[in-house]
């Protein structure tokens, strides 16, 4: 099967699962036929994704396999989650999201090779693509929560697939705790492998990765300390991924797409 035959049975089995989620409210079980479609979306995403990243030297780690890799991840994470938690209405959007960046990295051409790390560095990247993924979780999540105040606000009834808004705010601060431990460990990581932040363009990157820290920071000692939720507890999430994604992908864009540096 070629690599483009893999991407198309990806992006069909992720959007088929989300379709298949939508029939269904949160307190149902998770069906057959949603395991099966999440099972082979990221089977053949993960193998599409390995063969199109192979190269001769080492691994293509552009900015488009880069977020597809994190798509992956996140999809992953996701359906590892939906076996024990009612998040299917999170599948709904994040699903074809994936799909959406299966067919960027196979399309649209973007080559950073990487022939070899020290493991140090290597931890770095894994535990910040794994904090990465579940803070994007919690981020849908946040605005699910933020939805779902507005139509109680304006008394109209919330939607049957979304879960109660106690068990939403539970969800969201226990994925960002996760999140936020890995982003910790892989900050201090990354900070012990630095060798020229100039000659590795990492200080675009350090900048906003801190500040996202402290954002993440600052609303788990709130919600620990002075029980911080509702809008809230969606500013700092939203906010703390936005600082993250400029700080990552916002240089890999200038250095790959506007510079043309590998």
């Amino acid at each position: 099967m070629t690599i483009s035959a893999l991407s198309l049975v990806a992006m069909a089995s992720y959007l088929a699962c989300a379709f298949v989620l939508t029939r269904r409210s949160h307190h149902s079980k998770l069906g057959a036929t949603s395991v099966v479609l999440a099972t082979l979306a990221l089977l053949s995403h993960g193998l599409a994704l390995f063969v199109l990243s192979k190269a001769e030297q080492g691994f293509n780690l552009g900015i488009f396999p880069i977020a597809s890799l994190v798509a992956l991840c996140v999809a992953t994470l996701l359906s590892a989650i939906l076996i024990w938690q009612p998040v299917k209405s999170l599948g709904v959007v994040i699903y074809p999201l994936a799909a959406v960046f299966v067919a960027i990295a196979q399309w649209l051409p973007s080559q950073r090779v990487i022939q070899s790390a020290p493991f140090i560095t290597q931890v770095h990247i894994a535990l910040s693509i794994f904090s990465y993924s579940l803070l994007a979780i919690a981020a849908v999540q946040a605005i699910y929560l933020a939805f779902a105040h507005h139509r109680l606000k304006t008394h109209r009834p919330v939607l049957n697939f979304l879960p109660p808004l106690s068990t939403m705010e539970n969800i969201l601060f226990q994925l960002t705790g996760i999140a936020f431990a890995l982003l910790t460990i892989s900050l201090v990581l990354g900070g012990l492998a630095i060798e020229d932040i100039g000659a590795q363009h990492l200080a675009h990157k350090i900048f906003f990765s801190i500040l996202a820290w402290f954002v993440f920071a600052v609303l788990l000692i709130g919600r620990i300390k002075y029980h911080w939720r509702g809008h809230r507890a969606v500013k700092y999430v939203c906010t703390g991924v936005a600082l993250l994604a400029i700080g990552f992908f916002g240089s890999k864009v200038v250095l790959e797409l506007i510079l043309h540096r590998a």
